[in-house]
């Protein structure tokens, strides 16, 4: 193949996403880590300038393309994988980590760092170079002979073992199904059972296929009357990927490996453990602190986790006649208790949410409250369903691009579980040429499809995923840094960085934002504002249990990577950790069949490892600067532009330029408080008894 028809190296403009094929990988990842080999061999020569400019315009250049275009690999890996790509991206993969422990870890890159006079560097310069320099020290850069060379081959190993662990998730997800008769779908919403009809009709099959994506197992968990139905799905749900099903798909040896290997990471760089590691480049200034906020966390919450599991197991005897309740019963006993205390049900809300109002709706709140303008725009796709837009701001100058973005909505084969924005490019006043590169972000969910030509129907926990996730968009793409390094959401502080997407969740339960992006799906008709009233009533149902089960799986995170210790672990206990945590902390039992750590991804896959307690620490900050808007709210209702505008300037446009504390009492005039998330979460008033 010629070079020149490799849409991997296309980097005129935007990623030609509908044109990359396997065999284009290794020819690209050839090509392009040879030219950023060569420009770290020009930079780390003797005679080459220890000069930030000079560097950039040579290595970070090399090295921005080469990024990109790993990026586009490896996005399409968790959004269109075919075992023809996921053979190629495993191919290239050690090549590629190779290369950036190795860019990491050079002396001759990190003296010339340490040469570079910062008198002679702008602001945002001098916080990239501080991170660049602590970076250069965690990827073993002062690490010598056989410790630099292990430290390496530990960075392969752990790559290639994260890549398999997320492979045998996804696998074991999209290798269940089960055909069921239509009388063991009695109480599950019609348009579930509609797809699962159709799904089962693409394959020739009778029945109705369910399976363990969220849009089919969540709401038979929630609806299904048969307990003997939600069983099923929920043992084949908590024993993906372990030792109970498919075992070419159990993780659990690629657990004891990937922590065997952090702990030996962290010793060969000085610390005791890996926890110590992670957190060195975040807010938190060590595991016992986190350990501690985690815990003062949980003595408040655990007394409505109580009264929420007392609630539960009352209404289950008294009006459902389940006086045992099962792990698979309590999905359905919560959705049935609040339709019975709150008169209303998720199945009823979810009529009023079709997707396109949905995103009318967000864009006008992003709109109105960031003062930008959100168009349609074009760019190749690796999905039909896919949309592409641009975010413009009105300038003196005239209308000015600011970013753009990918969203990629629907649950499908072949892709990921779960929510998450990454970035395709990042904004970058360019060392070569000169030019403002403006920042591109992926928004990518997993909400059901449409069915019988209808639009997709959201829950509204979907409408506040979709505005998470955005949030983070908003922080990648509003960025006014030009500083690659430290623009939009890099540099920014690992247990910071859920502040912006935890913020906008918030708008999800302001009426004046709801009544905007609700049409019913048959009729047009807007929410019911009593409907929206009895949501409101409930936002706070079961809060308690919500927030135990965020600690467990955080302080679980932090002490598996503390007290876990490889030398002397044995076979079970990882698990026997979960369950030392969960007697601590949570109220509601845990079958011993559970195997949760073999599909937390996000520890073990996806870079929240001893950082998953970041989802809570940021809570607190998103919480505390929503809390300024509720402060400054209009007589109408509205949020205060000037609010906004204060918020986009001091958090958003900011990125990483600065400490994320900084940028908080930039925005707030003090450092966080507690107060706001616990009241909140209806954890404020006095505790119940």
């Amino acid at each position: 193949m010629a070079m020149t028809n490799n849409p991997l190296l296309d980097f005129t403009d935007l990623p030609l996403f509908d044109r990359i094929k396997p065999e284009h990988v290794a020819p690209a990842v050839d090509a392009l880590l040879a030219d950023a080999e060569t420009a770290l061999q020009t930079v780390t020569a003797p005679e080459f300038p220890a000069d930030w400019n000079a560097i950039s315009k040579v290595l970070d250049v090399a090295s921005e393309r080469f990024s990109r275009a790993w990026g586009a690999v490896g996005h399409l890996n968790a959004v269109a994988d075919t075992p023809e790509l996921r053979a190629a991206y495993n191919e290239a993969m050690p090549r590629v980590t190779a290369f950036w422990t190795r860019l990491g870890s050079d002396e001759r890159l990190y003296a010339k760092y340490k040469a570079i006079d910062v008198a002679t560097l702008n602001a945002e310069q001098r916080q990239a170079h501080r991170n660049a320099v602590r970076n250069f020290v965690l990827g073993g850069a002062e690490l010598q002979g056989d410790a630099k060379k292990r430290f390496a081959d530990i960075q392969e190993r752990q790559a290639e073992l994260s890549q398999k662990f997320s492979e045998n998730a996804l696998d074991a997800t999209d290798a269940f199904a089960y055909y069921a008769a239509f009388g063991e779908l009695d109480g599950v919403p019609e348009d579930v059972v509609s797809a699962a009809r159709s799904a089962a009709e693409t394959e020739g099959k009778d029945g109705y296929k369910l399976t363990l994506k969220m849009p089919c197992y969540l709401p038979v968990m929630q609806f299904a009357k048969s307990s003997a139905l939600r069983e099923k799905l929920y043992r084949a749900y908590v024993t993906r990927a372990s030792e109970f099903g498919d075992t070419a798909f159990d993780n659990t040896a690629l657990i004891t490996e990937i922590l065997a290997l952090r702990e030996e990471e962290a010793r060969l760089l000085g610390y005791n453990n890996f926890g110590e590691l992670s957190v060195v480049p975040k807010m938190a200034e060590s595991p016992e602190q986190v350990v501690k906020f985690l815990g003062d966390l949980a003595i408040k919450a655990k007394p409505y986790g109580e009264r929420d599991l007392a609630d539960l197991r009352v209404f289950a005897s008294e009006q459902l006649s389940i006086t045992d309740p099962q792990p698979w019963d309590w999905s359905y006993i919560g959705e049935k208790l609040k339709e019975a205390r709150y008169a209303f049900s998720e199945q009823e809300v979810k009529q009023y949410f079709p997707a396109p109002k949905v995103m009318a709706g967000l864009f006008k709140i992003v709109e109105t409250l960031f003062e930008v303008a959100i168009r349609r725009d074009s760019a190749p796709t690796w999905h039909p369903s896919v949309e592409f837009y641009r975010i413009e701001r009105q300038t003196p100058q005239g209308v000015q691009k600011v970013g753009q973005f990918y969203l990629d909505p629907s649950a499908r084969a072949a892709k990921r579980g779960g929510a998450w924005m990454d970035d395709v490019r990042a904004r970058w006043l360019r060392p070569d040429n000169g030019v403002l590169q403006t920042p591109i972000a992926q928004l990518v969910c997993n909400f059901a499809s449409g069915v019988d030509g209808k639009p997709p129907l959201l829950t509204h926990d979907d409408v506040t995923t979709l505005f998470h996730e955005f949030g983070h968009g908003l922080h990648h793409m509003l960025t006014q840094v030009n500083e690659r390094d430290v623009s939009g959401i890099s540099g920014v502080e690992w247990d910071a960085v859920e502040l912006p997407s935890q913020f906008m969740e918030n708008f999800c339960w302001e009426w004046d934002v709801l009544k905007h992006m609700t049409a019913h799906v048959d009729t047009g008709e807007p929410l019911p504002r009593a409907l929206f009233d009895k949501m409101t009533a409930a936002k706070n149902f079961q809060s308690g249990l919500q927030t135990l089960r965020q600690i467990e799986f955080s302080l679980f995170d932090m002490l598996l990577h503390t007290e876990y210790h490889a030398a002397d672990a044995k076979p079970g206990d990882v698990m026997a950790l979960l369950g030392k945590v969960r007697a601590e902390v949570a109220v509601m039992p845990s079958p011993p069949f559970s195997r949760t750590p073999n599909t937390f991804s996000h520890i073990f896959s996806g870079g929240y490892a001893a950082g998953y307690y970041s989802y809570k620490w940021a809570e607190v900050l998103s919480a505390d600067a929503y809390a300024a808007f509720e402060e400054t709210v209009g007589a109408d209702g509205e949020p205060n532009i000037e609010t906004g505008r204060k918020y986009r300037q001091a958090i958003l446009e900011a990125g990483g330029s600065r400490s994320a504390m900084d940028s908080f009492k930039a925005f707030r005039g003090r450092e966080p408080q507690l107060d706001a998330l616990l009241r909140h979460q209806g954890m404020a008033q006095a505790q119940p008894a």
